[in-house]
């Protein structure tokens, strides 16, 4: 007897009960200028971005119907892909647009992460030069359901073998896709059984995880390395405003492995995790803490949920 063919409703139901949120399975994605089906959202094989990874991208964070600092997410992607020489950039207004159809035909208004994509766009042929892309840039809009990523009640580090690579070899104030560093240090990460993997610079020095920012607390005091070797993120800046108005003394600054080792507090921050306390680092946990959300940690998180639910930029949905 032949075997059954599968159908569809059985992909459909194999795909929604393997999925953190089941709703994601019925997602609309935003590829080129239009909206297609969670199985049909594709690039050409000759985008740039599966070429070279030659894409930048934002990701952002849906609030009760607006976007947490989108004006600075989208300030971002514009001044990543100038620096990257792409030959033309979308308007601010029409990325808007489209972010705003992609969460209308999906229905989202509040605990939705979007992956915003900008890639260089399709190549005449297959190569590395920017001569082949004719077509214009190609604008993804990936919106799912997806609360903080991070456990509120802490997460685990270990410190990667894989270094962040230094501004004289690409510069990490540019938000680009090719992550290959940040993903052999999540496989260290995944690999020792924990969340995430700090990520020192050549000289040593902590620079940030494969993921986030991160910054310690000792003696009342906030610390997170100079934007250097790391992304200067839009969550770090935020924290670092917040923690100055509220009378924390902070540091910008140069922070070695130990000093996290032998910190108060630790804690990530990030769009997609917003702030996450670090319960342990190589097997050592912070002082204050002793396994717990510090409060300077709490103090932090509170503010920054009080600023998002206060300072969304609103959407036309």
């Amino acid at each position: 007897m032949p075997p059954a063919e599968s159908t569809a409703t059985d992909d459909d139901s194999g795909l929604r009960a393997s999925l953190p949120d089941p709703r994601n399975a019925d997602i609309q994605v935003w590829v080129g200028g239009e909206l297609l089906p969670r199985a049909e959202a594709k690039v050409s094989v000759f985008d740039s971005s599966v070429q070279g990874g030659d894409a930048v991208w934002e990701g952002l964070r849906v609030y009760d119907g607006g976007i947490f600092r989108l004006s600075a997410h989208l300030e971002r992607l514009e001044a990543s892909a100038r620096a990257m020489a792409f030959a033309a950039i979308p308007s601010r207004d029409e990325i808007v647009d489209a972010i705003c159809r992609t969460l209308r035909a999906n229905g989202m208004r509040d605990g939705a992460h979007i992956r915003l994509t900008l890639t260089r766009g399709v190549k005449l042929t297959s190569g590395m030069s920017p001569h082949w892309n004719t077509a214009g840039p190609t604008l993804i809009v990936l919106a799912e359901w997806k609360p903080p990523v991070f456990d509120k009640h802490g997460i685990r580090l270990v410190t990667s073998s894989v270094r962040r690579n230094p501004p004289q070899c690409l510069d990490s104030k540019i938000h680009h896709n090719n992550l290959i560093n940040n993903i052999l240090a999540k496989v260290e990460a995944n690999l020792a059984g924990v969340d995430d993997a700090i990520m020192l610079d050549v000289e040593g020095y902590v620079a940030e995880t494969n993921a986030t920012n991160i910054f310690l607390v000792k003696r009342g005091e906030l610390h997170t390395p100079l934007p250097d070797h790391c992304l200067p993120g839009i969550t770090r800046r935020t924290v670092v405003e917040l923690a100055r108005a509220h009378d924390v003394p902070t540091f910008e600054r140069r922070v070695s492995l130990s000093e996290f080792h032998a910190a108060d507090e630790v804690f990530t921050t990030g769009t997609m995790g917003e702030l996450a306390p670090v319960v342990e680092i190589d097997g050592r946990r912070p002082a204050a803490s002793a396994g717990e959300v510090g409060p300077v940690t709490r103090r932090l998180s509170e503010l920054y949920a009080e600023l998002t639910a206060s300072e969304r930029e609103p959407l036309p949905l």
